[in-house]
């Protein structure tokens, strides 16, 4: 068997760390770190379980690894109550605090296609709730459609317990807002067509036409978080006003569409990932560590460098 038999599985691996871990730089990580013991161990790798089976226990086994005595990541609303745009953020928090975004671009596309909605934001922050062997069963049985018998052989132990793991977790979940999975449709491709010409125009008339009452703006690395059309555009109108005159360069995160933000004299200022639900955004996910962020995503750190 040769080290060729391994190429189809690192954007498959990377999914699945990426839901367990809950950020991109980890994910590629911990698949790094499993293509390096299975290249190591291609050799004695004796057939005796199917090759993806092998892979994906190395890979669980590091992860497994990786989150122990850490604390979850999460979302500013998963922290704190929603602020008041009256109030600028505090103390940026450790990058460790969040949950982050993962281009498309890592992720297997056949994967991407048939399981899009598992990556969503709102969702990879839910699957953080739970324990690590939970979170396991659940991606693996729910998402990546696995037997229990596949699952309970990949992590040692019995089907009655695999069972058990996902009834756990399927529970946790439902006491939780907004964990349902769902696709987007051509309806919300439209929106977030309007949504650019909108912000670009800096017409908030239109954009706040287009938010859900209930609609979010966050800001990592800030916990700070507002709720509500009316909060959002004092936010746009009062301490956010320097992003009038701002471009948004389209990509493609978390299975959604996305934004590389550049306020005017081409600055980049924020990777945007934008939820929609009914035909009306329901989140502005503004991440703001663009030196961090940009890079991953192929985006320039300067519109005039794009040039």
């Amino acid at each position: 068997m040769t080290e060729d038999v391994l190429e189809p599985y690192p954007g498959q691996l990377t999914g699945y760390c990426y839901r367990m871990l809950g950020s991109a730089f980890e994910a590629e990580d911990a698949v790094q770190e499993t293509m390096i013991r299975a290249w190591r161990g291609l050799d004695r790798f004796e057939g005796r379980s199917a090759l993806r089976s092998w892979l994906y226990r190395i890979a669980t086994n590091v992860c497994l690894t990786m989150l122990e005595n850490r604390k979850r990541r999460a979302r500013p609303m998963d922290l704190t109550a929603p602020g008041s745009p009256d109030h600028l953020p505090g103390a940026p928090l450790a990058e460790t605090t969040w949950v982050e975004p993962v281009p498309d671009a890592l992720l297997d596309p056949a994967d991407l296609a048939e399981a899009r909605e598992s990556v969503r934001l709102a969702f990879v922050a839910a699957l953080q709730h739970l324990p690590p062997r939970q979170r396991a069963v659940l991606i693996l049985r729910e998402v990546l459609s696995w037997r229990a018998s596949e699952v309970a052989e990949l992590l040692g132990t019995t089907v009655p317990s695999v069972n058990s793991a996902l009834q756990r977790a399927r529970a946790t979940l439902a006491g939780l807002p907004d964990t349902t999975p769902r696709r987007l449709t051509p309806d919300d491709e439209n929106l977030l067509a309007r949504y650019l010409e909108a912000f670009e125009a800096y017409d908030l008339d239109a954009l706040t036409a287009l938010l859900h009452e209930e609609a979010t703006l966050s800001m990592p690395p800030f916990d700070l978080w507002l709720r509500g059309t009316g909060h959002i555009r004092a936010w746009l109108t009062g301490h956010g006003a320097g992003c009038r005159g701002s471009r948004l360069i389209p990509t493609r995160a978390n299975g959604s569409a996305a934004f590389g933000q550049y306020r005017p004299g081409g600055e980049p200022w924020a990777l945007q990932i934008i939820e929609t639900r009914d035909g009306k955004v329901t989140a502005i996910n503004a991440f703001l560590e663009v030196k961090r962020w940009f890079p991953l995503f192929g985006l320039p750190l300067s519109l005039s460098s794009a040039a």
